[in-house]
């Protein structure tokens, strides 16, 4: 599979061994930071218009996006899975304005915030990230759940909207993060 040559691709800054395949669209790469150790899929689209911070050790899966020109964070070990929508903007659907991008800005009324996603969480399989919302470190987010607020760290949430089903198990988590690190691999 053939791969970008990130170095030429404008970045606000970059790290080592960062993997993203020739598939995949990003829009406003000089908005963009991203750590070591990444690999971002074909079929992954990226549109940054606001500040985007992709941590290291970071995996987004393809027909992952993020959209909505919102400030976006995926703490270090985070992964977004197949199909992941982070949408940090959205209309107003209840009446605000009118709604879609061929309408003026002046008749709209566009709501943009953030998404922050904490270290070593984890979102299934076509999850819905809504603006606004914090997703504390170490959670583990079911397929096809909509996180339409913030969740407390180290849970396992599934669901449409999203609830806590239980404790997600840390310390081995955070024990092989520290074993991983001190041997610095640089190679998938």
């Amino acid at each position: 599979m053939a791969l970008l040559d990130v170095s030429t691709m404008g970045f606000a800054s970059v790290g080592e061994n960062v993997r993203i395949y020739a598939g995949a669209k990003i829009i406003g790469c000089e908005h963009i930071h991203i750590g070591s150790n990444v690999i971002i899929d074909d079929f992954v689209l990226i549109y940054a218009t606001a500040p985007i911070v992709i941590g290291s050790y970071v995996h987004i899966a393809s027909f992952a996006s993020i959209s909505g020109g919102g400030e976006v964070v995926l703490g270090d070990f985070s992964g977004l899975s197949s199909g992941v929508r982070i949408i940090c903007g959205s209309e107003d659907f209840l009446g605000g304005g009118l709604t879609n991008p061929t309408v003026p800005v002046r008749f709209r009324k566009v709501i943009r915030s953030f998404v922050r996603i904490g270290r070593h969480a984890i979102i299934g399989a076509n999850s819905v990230i809504m603006p606004g919302v914090e997703i504390g470190e170490g959670c583990a987010i079911g397929a096809m759940a909509v996180v339409n607020k913030s969740l407390t760290a180290w849970g396992v949430y599934v669901g449409t909207p999203v609830r806590r089903l239980r404790e997600r198990e840390s310390e081995t988590i955070l024990r092989l993060e520290s074993d991983l690190l001190a041997e610095k691999p640089f190679d998938f």
